[in-house]
């Protein structure tokens, strides 16, 4: 059959859903920054963890290295899943002194060395993954390993021991205080919690979902603003995209602040501490006593743990000068009973 030629009005038609399609595009290609075409990435690389660059892998047999910041990094995963002797589930909240640690045990006990593995993600989602026997799964891998050791904040290593998800006793090492993150220089001028509820002030806050940190911050928010400060924090700003609520833990907190997405964010001083060890433009504004809220953390033997008597010598080890040591260093303090 014969195809009837397109009349005036039909090609124009045709050029003007053309031409609006082209100007949609062109103008999605512009908001979103690359212009239709694949570039090479335009953040420094240090920016993004893992900021070891390899230091914080116990594993002694490392093979190759494929490690690329911020597609394929894993900076809460260490040492190697091949028959680890000691695996140690703990809370974030001292990833980077993990490092420090996991070495000055094995210098004690060099029977282990290189067969300790550990991971430092927040401590709900850990417990999340042990309630899954240990099974995990990060984009398209997925594994099992079960903990011998479980540390977080005190209360919840209790709270998991009555559960029988742990074994007792929950033993208490080192204290913790909060403090405000911000970029060197402070360019928001922040000079306590009461200027986190400011308009325009943009946050990086713990998400209360998964991150017990989040539970002091409100009491510390209360504290300083009453209810009305902790509902504009975590409600207002959170609605109105004022504040950034995390997908992992604190770690995304100096990520945010580096880029300039966030102007300030609560976390624990020593993150802070870390940050300005490891030569990022981040600073902190102390909070004061009568507004702080202080952590206790503590670890416990998980319960069927496959090497229980490594994982009481690292309970121990925790408590011992050596390991304090390590602690002060990031500004943590022993636990001490009142």
């Amino acid at each position: 059959m014969r195809q009837k030629k397109p009349t005036r009005l039909h090609r124009a038609l045709l050029a003007a859903t053309g031409a609006l399609f082209f100007t949609a595009a062109t103008a999605h290609a512009a908001n979103s920054g690359w212009a239709g075409k694949v570039e090479p990435p335009h953040y420094r690389e240090q920016v993004f963890p893992p900021w070891s660059h390899g230091r914080n892998n116990p594993a002694v047999n490392k093979g190759f290295d494929f490690t690329v910041p911020e597609i394929d990094d894993l900076p809460d995963f260490h040492g190697s899943i091949d028959n680890p002797q000691l695996t140690i589930f703990v809370g974030g909240n001292y990833y980077f002194a993990m490092a420090p640690l996991v070495a000055a045990f094995e210098r004690e006990h060099p029977a282990i060395r290189g067969k300790i593995y550990y991971e430092t993600l927040p401590p709900g989602i850990l417990i999340r993954q042990m309630q899954h026997g240990g099974t995990i799964t990060i984009g398209n891998m997925t594994w099992t390993i079960k903990p011998d050791v479980y540390a977080a904040g005190l209360k919840k290593v209790d709270y998991w021991i009555h559960r029988g998800l742990l074994q007792g006793p929950a033993v208490p090492y080192v204290t913790n205080d909060l403090a405000i993150m911000i970029p060197k220089g402070n360019p928001a001028h922040i000079t306590g919690l009461q200027d986190l509820g400011k308009p325009g002030v943009r946050l990086s806050m713990p998400n209360p979902a998964w991150e017990g940190v989040a539970r002091q911050i409100k009491i510390s928010l209360r504290k300083a603003g009453g209810m009305a400060l902790e509902r504009r924090v975590y409600g207002t700003k959170v609605r109105d995209g004022q504040t950034i609520l995390t997908h992992v833990h604190h770690r995304q907190t100096p990520l945010y602040l580096l880029q300039g997405l966030a102007d300030a964010g609560v976390t624990w001083k020593s993150e802070a501490i870390f940050q300005e060890q490891a030569g990022h433009p981040i600073s902190y504004v102390s909070i004061p006593a009568k507004d702080n809220t202080t952590a206790v953390y503590a670890a416990a033997v998980a319960r069927n743990a496959a090497h229980p008597q490594w994982a009481r010598a690292w309970i121990d080890f925790l408590k011992s000068p050596t390991a304090l040591r390590i602690f002060a260093h990031y500004g943590f303090k022993a636990y001490t009973r009142h």
